[in-house]
């Protein structure tokens, strides 16, 4: 489990497709090499992946994760190319702060930022979530978005909005973010559970 605060702003190294549909994606980041032991999960821009290589290049941590072919279909991994910077985050210890919300590390699709207004403190981006996702979405409820834990400030049929602090724009990959990219979409686990309970009903 993850709380959707960014620890580290790390770049893609290289991406390399593998038998049965795979892809090996190797990451630098800043996070000390001991703690990337293999088998350990990392949030990729909101993707839990597994690390199963690491290394040192030059002053550089690296470590290397496979992609399976769902994770390509319905995330934004399969776009990820060399210079890519992803958004990273370790996974929940015990007695840990949580600081944003439960994320799983599950992307459920995409959402398109639709507009972006960038304002003295803060940026105001507009996305559209796919149709079946939107029902999930609600005011100053909660969403991760590229593994940033996020409050949903408006919503309006497919689309919504957050507000984003400056000290998020320089610290994710929000900062480069430009109207029509797409980012990776996680809904409340609460919202879903709820929604599965009423369907029940």
């Amino acid at each position: 489990m993850f709380t959707g605060i960014v620890t580290d702003l790390g770049e893609v190294r290289s991406v390399h497709p593998r038998a049965n549909n795979l892809s090996r994606i190797t990451i630098y980041t800043k996070f000390p090499r001991n703690e990337l032991i293999e088998g350990a999960s990392v949030a990729c821009s909101g993707v839990c992946l597994t690390v199963v290589d690491t290394g040192e290049e030059g002053n550089r941590v690296w470590f290397a994760a496979d992609a399976a072919a769902e994770t390509l279909a319905i995330t934004g991994v399969s776009q990820w190319r060399h210079g890519t910077r992803i958004n990273l985050e370790r996974p929940l210890k015990v007695g840990d702060e949580l600081g944003g919300h439960m994320v799983a590390g599950h992307v459920d699709g995409l959402a398109t930022l639709v507009t972006r207004e960038d304002m003295t403190n803060m940026a105001k981006l507009t996305f559209r979530a796919p149709h079946e996702l939107s029902r999930f979405i609600a005011p100053k409820g909660s969403v991760a978005l590229d593994g940033v834990s996020l409050t949903v400030n408006q919503v309006e049929g497919d689309t919504f909005s957050v507000l984003i602090i400056p000290h998020t724009l320089s610290v994710t990959s929000f900062g480069a973010l430009r109207e029509g990219d797409a980012v990776n979409l996680e809904i409340d686990t609460m919202a879903r559970y709820a929604a599965r309970l009423m369907e029940a009903r």
